[in-house]
Order: structure tokens, then C-alpha cells, then sequence
């Protein structure tokens, strides 16, 4: 940033505003440097910083809600840096207080509504398994993880990482630990059943024609899906990606509840797709072992 020639000492005050809103008030002696001349960079650096976090809001991209209808989309907006900086070196540059409006930057979400109509239209991928919804824990957990990759849409050449979009499976996020998990499953101290979604993808995925990019199996075989058609993850662990190598946009929808989770791929009428046979998965319930059973017959399994 250039160094910036103004009045040594004088006094004022500069009053910011964000939609008419109180921000802060800084005093101009505050971003002097002692006996030189000129603007203390790191302080204002800081400053700016500081009135980015407090003002600046995330876009929000269209979705679709339970019912089938389009939400339209959010803009959010950031701190305009070069404009605030303008201002306020006209403000050190002068005499007495200043009050300003704070100068914005759009930012404009990926997904807008005509957009997410336009990739609505053909399913190009859907598969379904089957959960115990008695076991609250785990049915939660699995419900949390559909609605994390619930309309998220994947755009040419983009990749699609599952641990990324869902995230940590923490207590502060809402994940519980489930004290009866699967025969076969990864024994998550937090997030059990969290696997089952992310297999569930895999295999809508597959069929969609899209390319699998990475992804595991658990050591044993799982009962929600066919032999050696997991995907498991973990945090800082195995993660489920793929690409989208197809020109056009596609749309995940998924939805979990009353011990059935449903994962379907979409896009527009435009795409001529390669679909892939897998095999379906019966409603027969997966069998079900308590954590600490499988740890007592299977401690190296963590």
C-alpha cells in the first residue's frame, strides 16, 4: 500500500456505517506511525480486515424444498477494499470528523433459479437403501449427511468431495454418536451411519455415468448395499469424489427419513448420458451390532 502525506496530530474522528447501521469509530491519531508522516499499513490492514468480517455475507445459491419448489437465490457482498480505502485516506488527508457508508462488493451465487430449472428436468441416476429408523442415533446422523448433500450441484469438470460438502462430524454440528452401527461398518466415535449416505451416492453416481475419482470399501461387507458397493468415509480419513465430466451441470437430491434414504442425480434434457447398470438393493433390513461388541471381536477395526 503507498504511503499516504497528512496532518501530523489532527484531531477527528471518522464514524462508519453499514446500511445506516453503527460499525465502528476510529480516531485519526490511531493510524499515524510516531514522528513520520504517514499511514501505519498494518494497522489499517487490520482494519480492513476486521470490517470485512463483521459486514461481509455469504451468497446463497437456489435450492429446491421438500415440496418441489424453487427457493430463489441470495446475493451476499463484501467489503469494496478499494473504495473504503479511498475514503478513508480522504478522511486522513482532511480536518474534523467524517462519517461514511460503507462501500459494498456483490457476490453473486453459483446456482440461480433458472439455473436449477433448467437441470431439474431428467433424472439421470437414483438409488435407494434401507435403514433401521428405531435406531434414533444413526437414522439422525444419516438424515444430518442427506441434507448436507441435498441440492448441491456439480458443474463440467468440477469434482464433488463428500467429506468437503458434509463437512466434520462433530457434536457442535449436530452429529450424534451411535451406539449400534451395521455389521461391517467403520465404528465412528461420532457420525455412525454416515457411511451408508455417502454408499448410497456412490451408487447413484455410478449410474449416472459419472467418473469415480476415489473411493473405498470397508474391510468387511455392509448389508445396506451389494457386496463391494461401499463407499466408506472418514474424516481426515477415506473420502468418496467424483467428477462431473459430462457439459452440463448436474443436481444431487437426496432425502432420508422413515428408514429410507434416496439419492437421485439430475440434469437438463440437453445431456445425452452414459448410464451404468448396478445392481438394486433389497428392503431387507441390515443387521445391526453394538459398538462396543464389534470393538470386543474386531479391535483393530477403528
Amino acid at each position: 500500500m503507498p504511503l499516504c502525506m497528512f496532518h501530523m496530530n489532527t484531531p477527528g474522528t471518522l464514524s462508519i456505517y453499514d446500511g445506516g447501521r453503527p460499525v465502528m469509530s476510529v480516531n485519526r491519531a490511531e493510524y499515524t506511525l510516531p514522528a513520520l508522516p504517514v499511514v501505519n499499513a498494518d494497522k489499517f490492514d487490520q482494519l480492513l480486515n476486521k470490517i470485512d468480517r463483521q459486514i461481509s455475507v455469504d451468497p446463497v445459491n437456489a435450492k429446491i424444498d421438500d415440496n418441489g419448489k424453487i427457493l430463489p437465490a441470495q446475493a451476499g457482498y463484501t467489503l469494496n477494499r478499494e473504495k473504503f480505502t479511498e475514503q478513508f485516506y480522504t478522511f486522513l488527508l482532511g480536518r474534523g470528523s467524517y462519517s461514511i457508508e460503507l462501500p459494498r462488493t456483490a457476490i453473486y451465487p453459483k446456482v440461480d433459479t433458472e439455473l436449477l430449472a433448467y437441470i431439474r428436468e431428467k433424472n439421470i441416476g437414483q438409488y435407494v437403501t434401507y435403514f433401521n429408523a428405531r435406531n434414533g442415533s444413526r437414522a439422525h446422523n444419516i438424515a444430518l449427511a442427506a441434507k448436507a448433500i441435498n441440492n448441491q450441484v456439480v458443474f463440467p469438470n468440477e469434482l464433488f468431495s463428500f467429506n468437503r460438502t458434509v463437512g466434520m462430524r462433530t457434536k457442535l454440528r449436530g452429529y450424534k454418536r451411535a451406539p449400534v452401527i451395521v455389521q461391517g461398518e467403520l465404528a465412528e466415535d461420532i457420525g455412525g451411519g454416515i457411511c451408508q449416505v455417502s454408499s448410497t451416492l456412490y451408487n447413484a453416481v455410478d449410474r449416472a455415468g459419472l467418473q469415480i475419482v476415489q473411493r473405498y470399501s470397508h474391510s468387511r461387507n455392509v448389508q445396506y448395499v451389494p457386496p463391494r458397493r461401499d463407499a466408506t468415509v472418514s474424516w481426515n480419513g477415506p473420502d468418496f469424489v467424483f467428477q462431473n465430466r459430462y457439459n452440463q451441470p448436474i443436481l444431487i437430491r437426496a432425502h432420508a427419513g422413515a428408514g429410507r434414504i434416496s439419492v437421485s442425480i439430475y440434469s437438463s434434457e440437453m445431456l445425452e448420458h452414459k448410464p451404468r447398470r448396478v445392481r438394486s438393493m433389497s428392503q431387507r433390513m441390515p443387521l445391526e451390532i453394538s459398538v462396543e461388541t464389534r470393538r470386543t471381536s474386531h479391535p483393530a477395526d477403528k
